[in-house]
């Protein structure tokens, strides 16, 4: 999994080291929350729900340089919008792998362990 560095890079020219590292730290626990989230609401057919939970996923991936886990997220809410449950697993599915891979490699840049 890569993470965008240019992004990660202006996080922290903007904010500096321990500023963005807080950002950083956020977006990871409300990473793994919103995905928990979603895989509970897949699992309870609350398909509304999950497109705004999954929908949410975006702005905070693209914070943090996670640009292939917000481009799959879009593509979740999409098959969420058309009404395919076949396309839904299986790009829900993809979604739960990178974003464990996606906060993964986020710790990893921190320098903790999960």
């Amino acid at each position: 999994m890569r993470l965008d560095a240019g992004q990660l890079n202006d996080l922290y020219l903007d904010l500096g080291d321990a500023g963005a590292s807080d950002v950083l730290c956020r977006a990871m626990e409300e990473l793994t929350q919103r995905l928990t989230e979603a895989d509970r609401q897949y699992r309870s057919a609350e398909f509304r729900d999950l497109r705004k939970t999954v929908r949410s996923l975006v702005g905070i991936s693209d914070q943090v340089g996670m640009r292939k886990l917000a481009q799959v997220a879009i593509h979740v809410v999409d098959c969420v919008d058309r009404g395919d449950p076949v396309a839904l697993a299986a790009t829900l599915g993809r979604l739960m792998r990178l974003g464990e891979q996606s906060l993964s490699a986020a710790w990893d840049l921190q320098g903790l362990t999960l």
